[in-house]
């Protein structure tokens, strides 16, 4: 069985949209698109670098895979980009569509009608990680249906007020182990959690004394 790790930049109040660049997704009025891009540092960059280290597969929403599709096969070798660019033209792309014959990007494929299920049996296969990257809609129903191992998150600064959020209030309760966590000069917190179980409660109230 593979894992399924969802990567995400976010910020303090779990807004993921449009991180990128000020175009990248202006849905529901959201004009802080690029948010991002000021605390890019080294620290940053290798971060990411050590995400795409491990083979993998892509898992999209149709929006992300859209932006990606637009942007990545156009990547030419002289830039500093190409390793990432290289690695996710490459890459295997499973995508929640409705119109799977419109995937031009290479290796990509549709998840199905029941995108639940689709990613479950992917999970089932040998085969390389499992990586989400943006696609807040389809992270919300893979949390809901706790199909999600590891969070890789990025969380930066700063509070954005309204936006696509990565957490709903569907999402399965889980617990989670802080793996390793370090933070930018730039002030980003990058935090590696791994599932680890159920939700654990407890008191703090002292036990009354029995009579």
């Amino acid at each position: 069985m593979r894992k399924l790790i969802v990567a995400a930049f976010i910020s303090l109040d779990g807004v993921m949209q449009a991180p990128g660049g000020p175009q990248e997704d202006t849905s529901g009025g959201f004009d802080f698109g690029g948010w991002i891009v000021p605390y890019a540092d080294e620290t940053f960059g290798q971060a990411m670098q050590e995400l795409f280290t491990q083979p993998f597969e892509l898992v999209l929403g149709r929006r992300t895979y859209d932006i990606f599709a637009s942007y990545w096969p156009n990547i030419q070798d002289s830039s500093g980009d190409f390793s990432i660019a290289n690695l996710f033209n490459s890459a295997p792309k499973h995508v929640a569509t409705h119109t799977p014959d419109t995937l031009q990007w290479h290796n990509s494929q549709g998840l199905g009608a029941n995108v639940v299920a689709a990613v479950h049996s992917l999970k089932q296969q040998a085969g390389a990680t499992l990586l989400t990257q943006g696609s807040a809609e389809l992270v919300q129903q893979l949390l809901a249906a706790g199909l999600v191992d590891e969070l890789r998150l990025l969380i930066h600064p700063l509070l954005l007020g309204h936006g696509k959020r990565l957490f709903s209030d569907d999402a399965a309760p889980s617990a989670f182990t802080l793996r390793h966590s370090l933070s930018s000069p730039s002030g980003v917190l990058i935090a590696h959690y791994q599932r680890s179980g159920e939700v654990r409660t407890g008191t703090f109230e002292k036990p009354s004394d029995c009579a």
